[in-house]
């Protein structure tokens, strides 16, 4: 997949996601956070406008694009790399996970591996978004965790994940 990002002088920046079979996926993104979407079906073609979001819209969707809400596909690993080199990594915690009961400040995840943990899904429908130190760690929970790829497989290490189940 090929994306290429023009600046836009006074207007914003317009980037380009090749689709592949010539299709283009055109995101026009204005200084204001409107975005603008368009599919371009050939090279040779006009784009044609799918629609607009207004910024804070086109962020939620955006998240919900990524994964943030809802991973539907399920594998015992899930990641989204970020730009520069950041990842956010699915983990759950198993009843056989020495975490089970510990709180976030007991583990200190962020010390000890440099990963942290940003959000906890919590059954079907509890999220707990930025849990603090004295959030206990139940089985089932997911943790949404951000690091590089080397601490977030530490993390993973520390709830029982071995490495090579990667």
């Amino acid at each position: 997949m090929t994306v290429t990002e023009t600046e836009l002088p006074g207007v914003g920046k317009k980037h380009e996601i090749d689709l592949g079979d010539g299709e283009t996926l055109v995101v026009l993104t204005h200084n204001s956070g409107r975005r603008e979407v368009y599919k371009r079906p050939s090279p040779d073609a006009d784009s044609e406008k799918l629609f607009d979001l207004p910024d804070q819209l086109a962020r939620t969707v955006g998240t919900i694009l990524e994964g943030a809400y809802f991973q539907p596909v399920e594998h015992d690993v899930q990641e989204a790399m970020l730009p520069g080199g950041a990842m956010l990594e699915w983990f759950e915690v198993t009843e056989d996970s020495s975490v089970v009961g510990k709180t976030l400040g007991e583990m200190d995840f962020r010390a000890e591996t440099g990963a942290s943990v940003v959000t906890i899904q919590r059954g079907e429908s509890e999220v707990i978004a930025s849990p603090g130190p004295d959030t206990a760690l139940a089985v089932g929970d997911t943790l949404i965790v951000v690091g590089d790829r080397e601490s977030v497989e530490a993390l993973g290490e520390h709830l029982g994940r071995p490495v090579d189940e990667r």
